[in-house]
């Protein structure tokens, strides 16, 4: 059984998003149907609406940073209750018995995630739709509690920038004592030095934009390297232990990678449309290393959350309505936002 809701997305590569009406479950026995308050717009938005990553299914309702109030759930519900805050991020579902989704590392399961949009709903054999929408049903085991004192609308990009960062950050056990790089200021950057600072680092802002220096020292960085500059660089070589990338485009990865410590690490979160070519000996000499890291599993997710309750963490947002979507999707592309769009989604409503 299917109830219909509001929802806006594309029914093609080269079409621009417009209203539509998308299939949702009926509660089930261990759902949670959430009425959408809030959802953040993503860079992967974009992508895949645009099939830019390639295999798209049309039509195509983008959205995975969703925070909204429980308006119903299912009778083996244990975890949830009517009318609680909830939120949903990049995935409603996984095997459960794979190595990595017995680990709690649900975004790694080796038999393939359910993304929360364009991912397949085993439920009614379809396509998942995301929060560009009036409500979602979500297994509860994949909805997460939000901290009653965030802001709602500039905590929904905590479910996938937040939690993006958070994870390496966390696993590379950043803390006091340690110096911090965070390469680009956009909307993973700007959390990045948020919850960076807040894990007692030292951060260091890299930049190419001498225009964020001011910013940069607004969201909590305790250094700026322009990396434009080469004797900023040169000064800086061998002094980080740990640098989290959070840039998309094109870059020299070496460069970056010369001004870790001894036995420091890079981990990439900004995905880059084409490979990033690694010198050798910019990791043998000091043991360096290079890696990567995909948001986070269900258990660290609402730590993250938790942890920005904890020290009042959130986005820094430009309010947008559902039908201004497609100028926002322009925008981002400008990098034209300081630093994420979130959609009221009372607008798709009225």
């Amino acid at each position: 059984m299917t109830t219909t809701a509001k929802a806006f997305g594309t029914s093609g590569a080269k079409e621009n998003l417009k209203p539509l009406t998308v299939d949702r479950r009926e509660v089930q026995t261990n759902d949670v149907e959430i009425d959408i308050l809030y959802c953040g717009v993503c860079h992967s938005d974009l992508h895949t609406a645009r099939n830019e990553w390639g295999g798209t299914v049309y039509p195509n309702v983008p959205g995975h940073e969703i925070v909204g109030r429980i308006t119903k759930v299912g009778a083996g519900v244990t975890k949830f209750k009517v009318g609680e805050l909830a939120g949903v991020g990049c995935m409603v579902d996984s095997c459960r018995t794979c190595e990595s989704c017995k680990e709690g590392l649900e975004q790694y399961c080796e038999n393939g995630n359910i993304q929360t949009y364009n991912g397949h709903d085993k439920h009614l054999n379809q396509q998942t739709f995301g929060g560009y929408s009036e409500r979602v049903v979500v297994d509860q085991d994949f909805v997460l509690r939000i901290p009653s004192n965030l802001d709602l609308a500039s905590t929904a990009p905590l479910l996938c920038a937040g939690i993006t960062t958070y994870s390496p950050l966390r696993h590379w056990h950043v803390g006091p004592g340690q110096k911090v790089g965070v390469v680009g200021i956009g909307g993973l950057g700007h959390m990045a030095v948020k919850i960076a600072k807040a894990m007692g680092a030292y951060v260091v802002v890299i930049t190419t934009s001498a225009s964020k220096v001011d910013d940069a020292k607004r969201l909590g960085a305790d250094e700026i390297i322009l990396s434009t500059d080469e004797a900023q660089m040169h000064a800086n070589v061998g002094s980080l232990h740990f640098i989290l990338d959070c840039v998309s485009a094109q870059h020299d990865i070496n460069a970056y990678l010369s001004l870790l410590k001894r036995d420091g690490s890079l981990t990439l979160v900004g995905a880059p449309e084409y490979p990033l070519p690694v010198a050798p000996f910019s990791l043998i000499p000091a043991r360096k290393s290079f890696s990567g890291s995909m948001i986070g599993g269900i258990a660290e997710t609402q730590e993250m959350l938790d942890f920005c309750g904890e020290h009042n963490i959130v986005s820094d947002i430009e309010l947008i309505r559902m039908q201004d979507i497609n100028e926002a999707y322009e925008r981002l592309l400008k990098g034209d936002v300081k630093y994420r769009f979130v959609i009221d989604i009372e607008s798709l409503k009225n």
